[in-house]
C-alpha cells in the first residue's frame, strides 16, 4: 500500500503568523493561520482537513461494505462536523460528527444502520482517530419500503 503525504508550513508566532498546506497530490495547496482555526476565517485549517479526510474515507468505506453486503450503492453523502474545543486547557479535538445520506435501493433501514456502525468503528480514518468519539447520524433516503 502507498504512503500519503502532505506537507505543511508556518512562519511567525501563533496568532501573527501564517502557513501554507500542502497535499502530495497537488490536489490542494493553501493557506491557513489563526483565525481560520480558532476563530472563523477564509483559510483553511487542520480539522478540516481532518472532516474532509474521515468523510472522503467513511463514504468509501461504506460504499464498499454495502457492496460487499450485496447492496447496489447509487450514492454516499457524508459531511463530518470536527469539534474544536478546550480540554484541561488545551485545544482538543473531542468529537467528530459524521452526518450521511445514503441511497441505496431495496436495503432494509435496520440492515443499513448495521453497516454503518460496522463502517464508522471499521473505516482507517476512523481507526486513526479512535481516541475521538465519533457520532454517527446515518439516514437511508431510499429504501426497500
Amino acid at each position: 500500500m502507498p504512503v500519503r503525504y502532505a506537507k505543511a508550513e508556518w512562519n511567525g508566532d501563533l496568532k501573527g503568523g501564517k502557513g501554507t498546506v500542502e497535499l502530495e497530490s497537488g490536489a490542494y495547496k493553501g493557506p491557513y493561520n489563526f483565525v481560520s482555526r480558532f476563530e472563523t476565517g477564509d483559510q483553511t485549517n487542520p480539522e478540516e482537513l481532518i472532516g474532509a479526510a474521515h468523510a472522503g474515507c467513511f463514504s468509501m468505506a461504506l460504499s464498499a461494505d454495502l457492496s460487499e453486503a450485496g447492496y447496489t450503492v447509487k450514492s454516499v453523502n457524508t459531511h463530518a462536523n470536527v469539534h474544536l474545543n478546550f480540554v484541561d486547557g488545551k485545544p482538543t479535538v473531542d468529537l467528530i460528527e459524521l452526518n450521511c445520506n445514503a441511497d441505496i435501493p431495496g436495503i432494509e433501514a435496520a440492515k443499513f444502520q448495521e453497516i454503518a456502525e460496522g463502517t464508522s468503528k471499521g473505516c482507517p480514518i476512523s481507526r486513526a482517530l479512535a481516541s475521538v468519539p465519533v457520532k454517527l447520524n446515518a439516514k437511508l433516503v431510499s429504501s426497500a419500503g
